[in-house]
């Protein structure tokens, strides 16, 4: 009988190399459970009939259970004890994927597992009461859960750290090193630039048409669409699974298996466009991490605020670039030959880039996204503070769209029921989509200060100069590195919020001939 885990760890006792053994064995078992999470979780939810949900839910708390309960077994802790006092016998990658595992473990250890398996399957059944409910614009019926879930999740971070506040805890989760107070610095120096920004370009009599892009557009033909810009990426189509959801999402289930899932509406050919775009970029990053670590902790994007980075990124400061219009319209009017005939790039880039306040967040404007995003940030935070309840969201989601965005919100399904993030039990996200942003036109900026020609590659279509310094300065290094290290290593300087800032008043300044 092969040896478990367990045994092996216990046999290892203080021989270096035992325990090596004992380290890659514990990494090929969370990578098992891992991947089959992976599978089970995103197939799953795209491809099961509705009567599997319950049997998923249990299937992934049971995975999650054995998951935890391996990467928290008492004999793991020495285990890394010991290997770090041989830095030059475990070497470079081991010594990184200890510093993760420990971090992982830390994050867990005194979470009790039969909480966290309760909390998958909680969130399995929401995301299907989900479903339903933003088809019928129900959110009565998903209140409920969004209750459950942050009373859940306030409880579990009171486990992780009972000093700290429990929505910090969280932000911190998907975002090394962050807190309110970090985001609440980063957000008002967003709103300074952006809302008066806003008010410029509604005001300018420069506006750009939309009329290019009206008309009916073929569903299967918007597919075909899809699969040539993820070949148009570079996305790896061996390593690739694209899927139809009600909200797109990638999983990186492995190195070597991707799942990208978008939509296509009929009325919006642009949505599907810029939802694989994004996507895609998720994608990249996680099919370009260096070889070695694949089946190790290090492997995949190192936080959510480096992940929506890359997506944000080929789907804004590439595909809405005015360079990439003409590609990408040579792909529309394939795809579509009788609808694209007559429009002209400069004609696409200023329908890409049209300013108009609106109520969905995926279909948002590259200046307005950010301000969809400020609504989440600030309804999370009232709900984890007690100071709201589920049946309080929709009153004050209307309200802050009309604060912010000017606009009045008709139902729930293009309210509050719109993303399917909440179901997941991903309270702390949001506020990484405009850090991604900010992230990424920083990025920006040091790729052409090395001598990478970003608009030229754009404009001929031919993205692998981009591709290969994002894969040299961010996507290699997994999460061998943290966010932090990455941007002040690729830009020679911390983060900082001006370069986004800049980005966005420069762009739509020029647009809107403000």
């Amino acid at each position: 009988m092969a040896d478990t885990p367990e045994t092996t760890l216990n046999a290892a006792l203080a021989n270096p190399r035992a325990d090596m053994e004992a380290l890659d064995a514990l990494e090929r078992t969370l990578f098992s459970l891992s991947y089959a999470s992976g599978e089970v979780g995103s197939l799953g939810s795209v491809i099961d009939p509705p009567k599997a949900t319950a049997q998923r839910g249990k299937a992934l708390s049971c995975l999650q259970e054995l998951s935890v309960r391996t990467l928290c077994d008492p004999a793991v802790g020495p285990l890394l004890d010991r290997l770090e006092k041989e830095p030059e016998l475990v070497g470079e990658q081991r010594l990184a994927q200890i510093r993760v595992l420990r971090r992982d473990r830390a994050s867990l250890l005194d979470v009790p597992a039969e909480e966290q398996a309760a909390f998958s399957l909680l969130t399995v059944e929401a995301e299907d009461v989900w479903h339903r409910a933003k088809a019928a614009g129900d959110w009565e019926s998903f209140a409920p859960y969004v209750d459950r879930i942050v009373e859940a999740m306030r409880r579990m971070a009171g486990y992780k750290n009972a000093e700290k506040d429990p929505y910090d805890v969280w932000l911190n989760e998907f975002e090394w090193g962050t807190d309110r107070a970090f985001y609440d610095r980063f957000f008002s120096h967003v709103k300074e630039c952006v809302v008066p920004l806003l008010a410029d370009c509604m005001a300018s009599r420069r506006k750009p048409s939309r009329d290019c892009v009206a008309g009916t557009f073929d569903e299967e033909r918007q597919w075909r669409l899809a699969a040539d810009l993820a070949r148009l990426e570079g996305l790896d189509e061996g390593a690739l699974w694209i899927g139809r959801a009600e909200h797109p999402f990638t999983s990186g289930i492995s190195r070597d298996f991707v799942v990208v899932t978008g939509h296509a509406y009929a009325d919006n050919v642009l949505s599907n466009v810029f939802s694989i775009l994004h996507e895609g970029g998720h994608a990249l990053y996680e099919q370009n991490v260096d070889a070695a670590y694949a089946g190790t902790s290090l492997a995949g994007g190192t936080s959510m605020g480096m992940h929506e980075a890359q997506s944000r990124f080929f789907e804004n400061i590439v595909g809405r670039s005015e360079a990439f219009a003409e590609p990408l319209l040579a792909q529309l009017r394939r795809h579509f030959p009788g609808q694209f005939g007559r429009v002209t790039a400069h004609q696409l880039y200023g329908a890409e880039n049209c300013v108009e306040p609106g109520l969905v967040r995926t279909e948002a404007d590259e200046l307005t996204y950010p301000l969809h995003i400020l609504v989440r940030y600030e309804i999370e935070q009232l709900l984890f503070a007690g100071e709201a309840t589920a049946a309080d969201v929709p009153g004050l989601w209307a309200q802050k769209y009309r604060d912010y965005l000017g606009v009045t919100v008709p139902n729930h399904t293009l309210g509050a029921l719109q993303d399917v993030h909440w179901s997941g039990g991903s309270f702390g996200y949001f506020p990484t989509y405009a850090l991604g942003s900010a992230f990424g036109s920083q990025l920006k900026v040091a790729m052409v200060r090395d001598g990478v020609d970003v608009d030229g590659a754009c404009a001929a279509g031919e993205l692998a100069p981009v591709r290969a310094w994002l894969c040299e300065h961010i996507w290699r290094w997994g999460r061998a590195k943290d966010s932090g290290e990455l941007i002040e290593a690729a830009c020679g300087e911390p983060f900082s919020p001006v370069y986004y800032t800049d980005y966005l008043t420069e762009k739509f300044s020029a647009l809107y001939r403000l």
